[in-house]
């Protein structure tokens, strides 16, 4: 099966080659139902209570992962608590020591082309 690389934002345009969701329970669909290569997580949703760090919490006790996941949220609270809850799983050996972790912000309206070889 190809692996798909997922984008989660309510804001930010997706990376060439990345699928948009906008809500937790769309990419969580789509953790549920394909291989993922990268996922793209952002903190801050419209849904302030299904947020970036809700869907963290769901796929650690469900065990859904990826091979790279980056948390870009500009959010350094919220941002950094996902990134920290994803180490944690995997210093627990909830997720391989396999799946690249990156804590890796985007600004709200534009990138450059050095920002977005991270997603290349």
């Amino acid at each position: 099966m190809k692996k798909i690389n997922v984008f989660l934002d309510d804001y930010r345009k997706p990376p060439d080659g990345f699928v948009y969701v906008n809500t937790i329970v769309e990419c969580l669909e789509l953790l549920r139902t394909y291989e993922i290569g990268h996922l793209s997580l952002d903190h801050d949703l419209e849904s302030k209570r299904e947020n970036g760090m809700l869907l963290v919490k769901i796929m650690v006790r469900e065990k859904l992962s990826a091979d790279h996941i980056t948390v870009h949220s500009a959010n350094a609270v919220g941002g950094k608590a996902m990134y920290k809850c994803l180490k944690r799983a995997q210093s627990s050996h909830i997720y391989s020591f396999d799946t690249t972790l990156s804590l890796r912000p985007l600004p709200l309206d534009s990138y450059t082309p050095m920002m977005l070889k991270h997603y290349q």
